[in-house]
């Protein structure tokens, strides 16, 4: 009788600890570990929230730089991280496609972290060289049919956010494009501009310059609704392959033993910068959408995200470098 009441009573204890540790939260510094160099999305929206959790929390967030293996040694290093609530990861969408891209990673995205919140979503744009003859998606489908294996897609890597964008247009559209990777967006979009490729799936950053001075021309966002910094430019899904959706997420996530309480603390924050206007339009002018979701809704996404992944590798056969 005194073991099973004993067992009863042990969740409700755990969960009183859980609170009792979260009210005391944190007193000590915070890191997020940015798996990339500096200067990338992920970075940028890294500093953003650590500099208002600074705030917020009274205690420093600092941002750590670990970047190497496509994010796979910034993460490993979470994932055997103490879950106390002191080491983050700012996790993206590479997460999802590396669960497919590499065999027996050292740790399992799924089950080693717990997810806090999705930060942003960056959206792919769809971008022409301007002597493609299309002004919209429905014509570069029918141009691409009309002349199977002649358009090439450059991309910034194999296995990166761009090439499997890319690839799901290619095969929701059921379409004979050739894909050429490069190292990085930046000589890519370079090559787009000169013409040795004619088309590309990129974020907004590398190619917002070009795009203002005419050297490219933007047909879709890969977002679900249109963005405010185009707001007469059309979704792929509008304009001619609907359902179409490619944005890359990042967002913060926490080894799996953090408790719920500490995770709901740090969600509930997050999302209230988030919803500053001058956060807001930061990140909006930068080609990210703020989310701030609860932690429920966002291990949908990375679930939702890691079979729809898998799906586009196995098809086009993709393998890490």
């Amino acid at each position: 009788m005194k073991l099973r009441t004993l067992l009863c009573t042990l969740p409700m204890l755990l969960c009183a600890f859980d609170n009792a540790y979260a009210d005391n939260y944190p007193d000590k510094p915070i890191k997020i570990v940015v798996p990339w160099a500096p200067g990338g999305a992920a970075d940028f929206l890294a500093r953003t929230v650590a500099s208002r959790l600074t705030t917020r929390l009274s205690v420093p967030v600092l941002v750590e730089n670990r970047a190497g293996a496509a994010t796979n040694i910034g993460t490993q290093a979470v994932a055997t991280a103490p879950g106390d609530g002191y080491t983050l990861l700012m996790a993206s969408s590479n997460n999802c496609v590396n669960v497919s891209l590499y065999d027996n990673l050292p740790f399992d995205f799924a089950k080693d972290f717990k997810p806090i919140t999705n930060v942003g979503l960056a959206p792919n744009v769809l971008v022409v060289h301007p002597s493609v003859p299309a002004s919209d998606v429905t014509g570069l489908i029918d141009l691409a049919r009309h002349e199977p294996g002649r358009l090439t897609y450059g991309s910034s890597g194999n296995g990166s956010a761009s090439h499997l964008a890319a690839e799901m247009f290619k095969q929701q559209a059921k379409l004979d494009i050739l894909g050429i990777p490069y190292k990085g967006a930046a000589p890519a979009v370079a090559d787009l501009m000169g013409g040795q490729v004619q088309m590309m799936f990129t974020v907004i950053p590398p190619t917002l310059g070009p795009i203002r001075g005419g050297k490219l021309k933007l047909l879709a966002v890969a977002s679900e609704k249109r963005l405010p910094l185009f707001p007469d430019v059309p979704t792929v899904s509008e304009s001619g392959l609907p359902g179409f959706e490619a944005s890359i997420w990042y967002g913060l996530v926490a080894p799996a033993s953090t408790p719920d309480a500490i995770v709901a603390k740090l969600q509930q924050n997050v999302a209230a910068i988030l919803a500053e206007p001058e956060v807001a339009d930061k990140l909006q002018q930068s080609g990210t959408i703020p989310v701030g979701d609860t932690s429920a809704h966002f291990a949908q996404t990375i679930a939702q995200d890691t079979a729809a992944y898998a799906k586009v590798i196995k098809v086009a056969g993709i393998r890490a470098d």
